[in-house]
């Protein structure tokens, strides 16, 4: 039994738009008894006639008409599935405004977009205050930011990591090799951070007594005096790709020695990036479970 084709379908379809055996020969390129080869096929499959022949051309019949609806069906399809092939490889990307704070932004958000080569990601490095007003203002789709935070209206905050807060010491340091360490046996270190105020560094998350003993605002310059032996810093699990050989990290013994990160976004799905941040998040967590052992 004969089967219904494609070409075959094009034939049906170009000959009744055109009442025309002959004109749908010479628009498909085909000879005419080509396409009459076709027709025949195609009412062998249909177990009917397709077209009335006439004097003056054809005409579809009842069976060719209810064939005709369904090849403009099929036929559509196709062309788009075609035209999306082709568009492939010359699509612009898709466009997704991400920011972040800096430690995110140089350890976690690289590694997401490495993961989604088809979207183009302008980025915006700034604090978390800040980024959520730019998610609220539709500045920014989404951002990582360090909580906890209360989110604006019409922002909706995702759960990322409890990201766990390490202190570096010099590889000669007394606590180096220690897999971690109680706040009370840090009491006397000498603290480099990157402000004075422990409100507006890491220290302040579980420290009240800390002295900061050296400012320095670059992780490349805090992790340069640490190497140095001139004291020791607080380094977030974000942040420990970026940390040198030179230097031994030790997990905070503390409830509140993490700093939880979340996802703020606004209107829209973007759970493709999501899931991107949070493959990249479990990553950089086995990367840390290893570099504590």
């Amino acid at each position: 039994m004969s089967e219904f084709t494609v070409a075959g379908l094009r034939v049906v379809r170009e000959a009744a738009r055109h009442g025309s055996f002959s004109t749908a020969a010479e628009r498909l390129g085909y000879t005419q008894s080509a396409v009459s080869r076709q027709i025949a096929l195609m009412e062998r499959a249909a177990g009917r006639a397709l077209f009335e022949r006439q004097a003056r051309g054809v005409r579809p019949t009842e069976a060719g008409r209810l064939v005709l609806r369904h090849a403009e069906v099929v036929l559509g399809e196709l062309d788009a599935a075609r035209q999306g092939l082709d568009d492939l490889g010359t699509r612009s990307p898709r466009r997704l405004r991400v920011g972040a704070f800096s430690t995110a932004m140089a350890g976690l958000v690289p590694r997401a977009i490495a993961a989604s080569p088809q979207v183009r990601v302008p980025l915006r490095e700034g604090l978390s205050p800040r980024l959520l007003t730019a998610v609220a203002r539709g500045r920014l789709d989404l951002a990582v930011v360090s909580g906890p935070r209360k989110a604006p209206a019409g922002v909706e905050l995702v759960p990322l990591l409890d990201d766990p807060l390490l202190v570096a010491v010099p590889l000669d340091h007394r606590l180096a090799g220690s897999v971690g360490v109680t706040p009370g046996r840090l009491r006397d270190e000498r603290w480099i951070a990157g402000s004075t105020e422990p409100e507006t560094t890491l220290l302040g998350a579980w420290s009240d007594d800390a002295q900061v003993a050296f400012v320095a605002r670059d992780w490349v310059a805090k992790l340069g005096l640490v190497a140095a032996g001139l004291g020791v810093t607080v380094v977030p699990g974000l942040a420990v790709p970026m940390v040198p050989p030179t230097v031994a990290l030790v997990r905070i013994d503390h409830p509140s020695a993490v700093r939880p990160t979340m996802i703020a976004q606004g209107p829209g799905d973007r759970r493709f990036f999501i899931e991107a941040l949070r493959d990249a998040a479990a990553e950089l967590a086995a990367e840390l479970r290893r570099r504590l052992r």
